[in-house]
């Protein structure tokens, strides 16, 4: 997703974590939640699917 220029857009509600420090309400979605995190962060609710305090993933 991306800015949301497209038809790839949030649904009203729907969370996303974003990497962009280009953020304002509405950018991704009418009533969307963009959650900017660090690509860490990003990569680690990639993985789980829901956030997670990257403190507590172990690296195996």
């Amino acid at each position: 997703m991306c800015l949301g220029m497209n038809d790839d857009r949030l649904g009203e509600w729907e969370r996303c974590a974003s990497t962009s420090n280009r953020n304002f309400e509405g950018r991704q979605g009418r009533n969307g939640r963009t959650h900017l995190v660090s690509p860490a962060m990003a990569a680690a609710a990639g993985v789980f699917g829901k956030f997670v305090d990257i403190r507590d993933v172990t690296l195996n």
